[in-house]
């Protein structure tokens, strides 16, 4: 199934242009919410065909940065390296999985 990855400014377009789905996650250590969604994370990367990246926020400022990353944690969906959507906030895995069937199915 999928995988779990830490990206970085450095390669964060190599891993999002890829012709499979991915899920970046903008986190941080701090953020009580973003350890909320990691579980979940886990959990779809273990059921679907998708790679979730994990960006951490304090130490890769350009990637969150370039996409206007307000808030966390923010998932940004991508497929083929473009950008497809975007969310903000900690969501039970029901709510994740009916969001990723909006643009997987």
């Amino acid at each position: 199934m999928g995988q779990v990855v830490e990206a970085s400014d450095s390669d964060f377009d190599v891993v999002t242009n890829s012709d499979k789905w991915v899920l970046v996650d903008f986190w941080a250590p701090w953020c009580g919410p973003c350890k909320m969604v990691t579980p979940v994370l886990k959990q779809i990367a273990g059921e679907r065909e998708i790679t979730i990246a994990k960006v951490n926020t304090d130490i890769n400022p350009v990637s969150s940065g370039r996409f206007g990353v307000r808030g966390i944690p923010a998932l940004l969906l991508f497929r083929d390296g473009e950008m497809i959507d975007r969310m903000t906030g900690a969501m039970p895995k029901n709510g994740m999985d009916a969001w990723l069937n909006r643009h997987m199915t």
